[in-house]
């Protein structure tokens, strides 16, 4: 089965991951795209336990949790907050600071929203990807003469 889909749109966005249950189901779907596998024992027979975000397996008993393995691993901040940090990373082309995501989520310390971005942009390392090659299209890139507002040029 195929991962879900993703929201096109900010609207459909705010509407799907409103709640910690949505973005729990999402995570589980994503996980387990063919439902739950037990890791210890192949079990496909489970337990939500709560609202903690783990399962218990019907055969051995061993939890596994929906975000062990990940940046949500051991994580205090709500689903949705997180879901929302992605989403305005990945979506601002000029990229977001850490004070600016505070902001926009309403987060009481800087030090949660830098830890946030540290995270995902470590996860977003590929170390295997190559380089770029052939035709490579640029989008918003300045190279070179005068630009409004700016003295001088600049040459790559």
């Amino acid at each position: 089965m195929p991962r879900p889909g993703f929201p096109k749109s900010l609207r459909e966005f705010q509407s799907k991951f409103s709640t910690e249950e949505a973005c729990q189901q999402y995570l589980a779907a994503c996980r387990w795209p063919d439902g739950f596998v037990c890791p210890k024992c192949g079990n496909r027979r489970a337990y939500e336990l709560g609202n903690l975000r783990r399962w218990e397996c019907a055969g051995c008993r061993y939890q596994a949790s929906l975000t062990a393995g990940t940046i949500l691993h051991n994580t205090k901040t709500p689903l949705p907050v997180w879901f929302w940090a992605a989403y305005l990373m990945t979506t601002d082309k000029r990229g977001l600071s850490a004070l600016l995501l505070q902001r926009q989520l309403g987060l009481s310390r800087y030090e949660t929203a830098w830890m946030m971005l540290h995270k995902f942009r470590r996860a977003m390392i590929n170390l295997k990807r190559e380089r770029l090659r052939g035709d490579v299209e640029v989008d918003d890139t300045w190279v070179g003469g005068t630009q409004a507002g700016l003295r001088g040029s600049r040459q790559l």
